[in-house]
């Protein structure tokens, strides 16, 4: 049945092992990697767009949420008025203002394939059992997986799964043009400034 989806983008991970719930962690990979596991050894085309493209650059930033909400549209007010906790907890978590939005990045890349400037392909297993790690998204990125001293631990991933593309590297400025444009309609129709 795999065969039948032709892309599976999942916004999720942390492939440079920065975790956004434990140091090894993304939240939506922590908190069911059985699942998780299951869908990376399932056989599918998988695009993994982890926590750290939407970071840094591609946080929309003070400024930038100032001119989203002077729109004045339901959905420019909608989108900071429903991240005014996520904001908060951004800045507390990182220490950086403004408002991380992986998952629009990941609805935008999946839409806008080239919005992911740079990417490659590894096999990718999840950690189940470590209290350390649970939820780590493991990216073989020097392909050692296929090492015989690995066969114990990656033999599964190597055997099933497809190497997943994993995007490193987002077009921030596009990014922000598409979000600032999808946040200017109104009932007559889209605005651009």
């Amino acid at each position: 049945m795999t065969e039948l989806v032709s892309r599976c983008v999942v916004m999720g991970g942390a492939p440079s092992c920065e975790g956004n719930v434990t140091p090894a962690a993304e939240f939506n990979i922590w908190v069911d990697p059985e699942a998780a596991r299951k869908v990376f050894l399932s056989g599918l085309t998988i695009e993994m767009v982890g926590w750290q493209l939407s970071r840094y650059d591609a946080v929309v930033s003070d400024d930038e949420i100032a001119k989203i909400f002077a729109l004045k549209t339901p959905l420019s007010e909608f989108a900071i008025g429903c991240n005014k906790v996520a904001r908060e907890a951004y800045f507390t978590q990182t220490g950086e203002r403004g408002i991380s939005l992986p998952d629009p990045i990941a609805m935008a890349i999946l839409l806008h394939p080239e919005l992911c400037t740079r990417s490659t392909e590894h096999y990718v297993e999840i950690e189940t059992t470590s209290e350390l790690t649970r939820g780590m998204t493991v990216v073989d990125r020097l392909n050692v997986s296929k090492d015989s001293r690995n066969e114990t631990v990656w033999g599964e991933a190597r055997r099933q799964a497809k190497q997943a593309k994993i995007c490193w590297e987002l077009d921030v400025p596009e990014w922000k043009a598409l979000l600032s444009a999808s946040l200017t309609y109104r009932d007559e129709g889209f605005l651009y400034s």
